[in-house]
């Protein structure tokens, strides 16, 4: 690596740490702040918001380092440009392409960041979290039985307990639930427990019986059971309790999904190796950013005036790809089978900035003589 290279990588790297810090602070917080208020609503602790906070941290990180990238790439070569730097190497006989070449090692760098945290990081904290999620789901739900209370989790629902022995065992239930509007649902029971499933927490009753009026007709039906289960999801809301999914897989099982696996998700392998691809093909969006900033702001050469409109068109073309990225992800959910086109949008991006310093090189050259410019 030649001295230039070592130059302009280090600010590249200096640059690129301190706007991904601002980037993850600024997103975090705001992640931070409604994570805060659903926590806090639950009765949580603090100590239960700083660990669920810490693992959304590698998401968070993982959506900001391709923005990072470009806007250090961009800064980088601005400045680089405003002090002529990059005019005297063009001098000295390097072409756009061997100017690239620093940018290409931060994007192979920022790449392997990004691969570390795509493949093990980010799987990891979200299945811990997921894990996490069913804990406090269960905790919640806990909280609602209180004996010799009438309580009300949410609209429509009320339960009454009327006494809970030291083993856990729930004696004389009474559950209203008239959430639809269609019927109305009363059971009672003598007794009941509250057990732990991967469908979430539920109520399981004994010598009860549950009366169903259906308000169309005005008509009751009483049936008795010796057990009945009733699922209490309801009373911690839709959503809430986690659950092991693709994105808390690792990118291993995605590409070569186990068929039980895949009948518990009760999706197809197509849909897994999509996810899979999609992993790989994030470790190229770096790389394709810092790319585009430096090819575009080259495209200008020197100015006094600055690069504004180089900016805000390689602004542009990175929303485009970003576009591209959404685009392809859309058309893979519909036909899983159409995977390798997670894998256009980096493709295009990059040949896009090999166009773009093409033009560059063939700018200088036709440019008439001024005594700065020579062949590449």
């Amino acid at each position: 690596m030649s001295r230039f290279d070592r130059y302009m990588l280090s600010q590249l790297l200096m640059l690129f740490g301190f706007f991904a810090l601002i980037l993850v602070s600024v997103y975090w917080v705001n992640r931070a702040v409604l994570l805060f208020d659903q926590l806090i609503a639950d009765g949580q602790s603090a100590w239960v918001f700083l660990e669920f906070t810490a693992l959304t941290l590698p998401n968070v990180i993982r959506l900001v380092l391709p923005m990072a990238a470009f806007v250090a790439a961009v800064y980088v070569t601005n400045r680089l440009s405003s002090d002529s730097e990059l005019v005297v190497m063009q001098a000295t006989g390097f072409s756009p392409f061997r100017l690239a070449r620093p940018v290409l090692y931060f994007g192979a760098v920022v790449g392997v960041m990004m691969a570390v945290l795509v493949h093990l990081l980010v799987p990891a904290s979200r299945a811990t979290l997921a894990e996490r999620q069913s804990e406090i789901a269960a905790d919640v739900t806990a909280r609602f039985l209180v004996e010799g209370s009438f309580v009300h989790p949410v609209s429509g629902l009320t339960l009454y307990i009327r006494a809970i022995t030291p083993l856990g065992e729930l004696q004389d239930i009474f559950l209203s639930d008239g959430r639809d509007p269609r019927q109305k649902t009363i059971y009672t029971a003598e007794r009941a427990l509250l057990v732990r499933s991967e469908g979430g927490p539920k109520l399981v009753m004994f010598d009860g019986m549950a009366q169903t009026l259906t308000t169309a007709s005005d008509r009751l039906a009483v049936t008795r059971f010796a057990n009945s289960s009733y699922d209490i999801g309801a009373l911690i809301g839709p959503g809430r309790a986690g659950r092991i999914g693709p994105d808390e897989m690792l990118t291993a099982s995605l590409l070569f999904p186990d068929p039980e696996v895949v009948a518990r998700l009760k999706t197809t392998p197509e849909v897994l190796k999509f996810a899979g691809h999609e992993r790989i093909s994030q470790m190229f969006l770096p790389l394709v950013a810092g790319l585009i900033g430096f090819s575009a702001l080259l495209m200008g050469g020197f100015s006094r005036f600055g690069l504004w409109r180089q900016i805000a068109a390689a602004s542009v073309l990175l929303i485009v790809v970003q576009l591209l990225v959404n685009a392809a992800a859309s058309a893979v959910k519909q036909s899983p089978g159409l995977w390798p086109a997670v894998y256009l949008p980096e493709v295009a991006g990059f040949l896009l900035s090999v166009i773009m310093l093409a033009l560059a090189g063939r700018r200088k050259r036709v440019r008439p003589a001024t005594g700065l410019a020579v062949p590449s």
